[in-house]
């Protein structure tokens, strides 16, 4: 049985959503979702009600790493958010790289000639479409 996935791209005021289709095929940008000042908790309910509603069997996360690889401290936040998230939903987490995704999502939204007001409101989710395709493409490589 086919489910979609859901790829996050974590940033500590808004949180880009992007939801697969059934086949592991294609992401598709869904939100920006603003998170609730000091309130992690509300921010993990809302996300494993999302997935509920979606029928979501993983969450991926982007991970982002420094150029080097290795991991800094915006790579431990994300982590702990996804630890918590995978505690709270029941639901693996798992991470997906994510470095220049942010420079990527600008990139098309330039060429899509997007207006600099619009491309703030829709960044979080084309990054986190990116994340997502980044590794529905992975996995299915690896079949």
């Amino acid at each position: 049985m086919y489910k979609h996935k859901i790829g996050l791209d974590v940033g500590d005021v808004r949180i880009g959503v992007a939801v697969s289709d059934l086949m592991g095929l294609t992401a598709n940008p869904r939100e920006t979702y603003v998170r609730k000042k000091d309130d992690i908790a509300a921010d993990i309910a809302y996300f494993c009600e999302y997935a509920k509603k979606e029928d979501a069997d993983a969450f991926i996360l982007g991970l982002p790493k420094n150029m080097d690889g290795s991991e800094g401290p915006r790579a431990e936040v994300t982590r702990q958010f996804g630890d918590m998230l995978a505690a709270a939903s029941g639901i693996p987490v798992i991470y997906q790289d994510e470095r220049l995704t942010t420079v990527s999502a600008e990139r098309v939204l330039l060429e899509a000639d997007m207006r600099r007001e619009k491309r703030k409101q829709v960044i979080d989710k084309v990054a986190a479409a990116i994340i997502l395709q980044a590794y529905l493409d992975r996995v299915s490589r690896t079949l």
